[in-house]
């Protein structure tokens, strides 16, 4: 569940930083997605 977060976090502010012209908006979501960037959840490995 909280892959599933994380990766739609990421999307909504790289959409969102690709609408938006505002310098102020843009460090802003720029931020975001780096603080959520450091928050890489790990994927488990499986037994094989």
């Amino acid at each position: 569940m909280e892959n599933f977060i994380h990766r739609a976090n990421l999307e909504r502010f790289r959409r969102l930083l690709a609408q938006t012209t505002d310098e102020a908006e843009r460090r802003k979501l720029e931020k975001l997605i780096a603080e959520e960037e450091a928050k890489e959840v790990p994927t488990p490995k499986r037994d094989q």
